[in-house]
């Protein structure tokens, strides 16, 4: 039955011209029906923290990019002085969600990052899952589905109207955007599916060109166990020049090996360091020793290490840094859970003191997904979504004054019974009232509503807007 509900979806967004691409604007008007979501055409996983980031601040204005219907990217802006919102706009359209005969009908791995560059143009890039065999070789790993996309806004802060440009690798998957003080941006991404080197492409051109793609992360064959090497890293700016990686291992067992016979499973361990001198091109870990690129598992373990995690499973490691240069790691870990990647994991943190790596009391924070920021040497603020037993989905922030050592809850900015939460990464440059996009998880149901949440709760909209599928 859901299946066909899709379908059905599928065919009236396909044929009928359904869309989101509608001038939504106006200001918050007295008589207006007021709800805590900005609209309801969030599609599948349509935030997540790996793709980031989802949203950005700039000159007055948060932008917020999500996956909305068949996969297609959307894009949401709102004015912190005025309290107008604007949009959903459709910023470009996906090769994967299409086709009502694939397996699986979401794909998920496509969810867009955004970036404003210096000229304020606004880019997104999205839709690949390591790209298909007509797309030619690919020389740095595997292909599996979709096509890897950069979309670019035709006028200067403007999310009307955009642009695909065809001037990255189409063999991408997770997306990762990074602008640097020089305007220099860096797009980072898998090279492919599992199988495949992890790279950047640069331009020096606010994203007319990009450079040619470098590998930094390295898959391979192993030798002792039918597998090959894999990585999930997570890419941000550090101080001045420096950006930073977190990143775990996945070892991407043969689907037909004999040595676990539920063949290629979301296996994940350990959890590892690395700084990026955008300056010097150098690659070093915490205690600035050189690395070797692209980097391999063996010199992963000798030199960036932060925890040797070899029975539970980890996913999705993040990172920040505190003004003095000491970073601080986190990475979701639990037992071996299978498909389930994150509902039965509990955040592990970690800071680096100058002299080694200290592990957090975390024991007190519930199981789920969170992301934090280093406000300074002491304080550290943690975004954490959970799901109590009583099935009541909530956001927390989850405050520490002792370095990360220690988090004690602070306040609950979003809770909602009979649902949990997807989140994204905290938004770039955040203004207080907007720090990250949560999608609301309801079983049964494939369209999510989609919120803009800040220091006081949700920023709200006129349900008469935020209804875009009646639209």
């Amino acid at each position: 039955m859901v299946k066909k509900s899709l379908l059905v979806v599928g065919i009236c967004f396909i044929f009928l011209g359904c869309n989101s691409n509608k001038n939504v604007s106006s200001s918050v008007k007295s008589n207006d029906v007021q709800v805590a979501y900005f609209a309801d055409n969030g599609f599948g996983n349509a935030v997540a923290i790996v793709q980031h980031p989802s949203g950005i601040y700039h000159k007055g204005i948060t932008y917020v990019a999500y996956q909305g219907p068949l996969e297609d990217s959307y894009v949401v802006s709102y004015n912190h002085s005025t309290k107008v919102w604007k949009g959903p706009f459709k910023a470009g359209v996906s090769e994967m969600g299409k086709d009502p005969n694939r397996k699986k009908k979401i794909d998920n791995h496509g969810k867009p990052a955004i970036l404003i560059d210096d000229a304020d143009y606004i880019h997104i890039a999205f839709g690949g899952h390591g790209g298909t065999p007509d797309l030619g070789d690919n020389p740095l790993g595997n292909h599996h589905y979709g096509k890897n996309l950069h979309a670019v806004s035709k006028k200067p802060l403007d999310i009307t109207d955009w642009e695909t440009l065809d001037n990255i690798s189409p063999f991408g998957t997770y997306s990762q955007f990074i602008k640097m003080d020089n305007g220099d941006i860096y797009l980072f991404y898998r090279h492919g599916a599992h199988r495949s080197n992890w790279v950047y492409q640069k331009s020096v051109d606010n994203g007319v060109t990009f450079s040619e793609p470098v590998s930094f992360l390295k898959h391979k064959r192993r030798t002792d166990v039918e597998a090959e090497d894999s990585w999930y890293p997570w890419v941000s700016r550090g101080n001045g020049d420096d950006i930073i990686v977190a990143f775990d291992y996945h070892i991407c067992r043969d689907r037909n090996n004999t040595q676990d016979e539920r063949g290629h499973i979301p296996e994940r361990h350990n959890l590892y360091y690395m700084v990026f001198d955008t300056n010097s091109g150098q690659w070093k870990n915490v205690q600035n020793q050189s690395l070797t690129m692209p980097l391999t598992k063996e010199e992963a373990d000798e030199k960036a290490i932060v925890t040797s995690i070899p029975d539970d499973w980890t996913f999705q490691a993040r990172t920040d840094i505190d003004p003095d240069g000491n970073p601080h790691v986190g990475v979701l870990v639990g037992p071996d859970i299978g498909a389930n990647r994150s509902g039965a994991k509990r955040l592990q943190h970690f800071v680096w003191d100058g002299q080694t790596w200290i592990k957090s009391d975390t024991a007190n924070l519930p199981k789920g997904n969170g992301v934090f920021k280093v406000k300074s040497a002491n304080e550290v603020s943690l975004y954490l979504e959970n799901t109590s037993n009583d099935d009541v989905g909530e956001i927390s922030r989850w405050n520490s004054y002792d370095s990360g050592k220690s988090f004690k809850k602070e306040t609950v900015l979003l809770s909602n019974k009979n649902s949990g939460f997807k989140i994204s990464s905290l938004i770039d440059n955040p203004h207080p009232d907007a720090r990250m996009i949560v999608a609301e998880k309801v079983k049964g149901t494939y369209f999510k509503k989609m919120y803009l949440i800040g220091d006081g709760g949700a920023v709200k909209r006129s349900i008469k807007e935020a209804q875009v599928l009646d639209n």
